[in-house]
């Protein structure tokens, strides 16, 4: 099970500013390919999908595959237009959805 994502956005920023977003959520991210002390498989169970939006429009998005290490973390930038709030969406292969929202303002 996945714990409480964590983000990292600046409170504020210029119109029009490129920002850096970082986001980091704990979660096993087990392959599938690894099997139990009795020899059984351990079912796949990762984080599949990530986006992020702004007031409802797509900023980021990522598709994640089995080798994909624990923990995934993102980085990437954002031009910001006006005041507003990030959305993050993290989607699990058990149908478990994680998300976030961090708000900036444009000054």
């Amino acid at each position: 099970m996945a714990s409480k994502p964590r983000i990292k956005v600046p409170k504020s920023a210029s119109a029009g500013e490129v920002i850096t977003i970082k986001t980091l959520i704990s979660h096993e991210m087990e392959s599938g390919q690894r099997k139990d002390k009795e020899g059984n498989p351990i079912p796949r169970r990762i984080i599949n999908k990530f986006t992020c939006t702004f007031e409802g429009e797509l900023v980021f998005e990522c598709d994640l595959d089995p080798a994909i290490s624990a923990n995934p973390y993102f980085e990437f930038n954002a031009k910001v237009p006006a005041s507003g709030t990030f959305e993050f969406t993290w989607l699990d292969d058990d149908g478990s959805v994680y998300t976030a929202e961090a708000p900036i303002e444009v000054k």
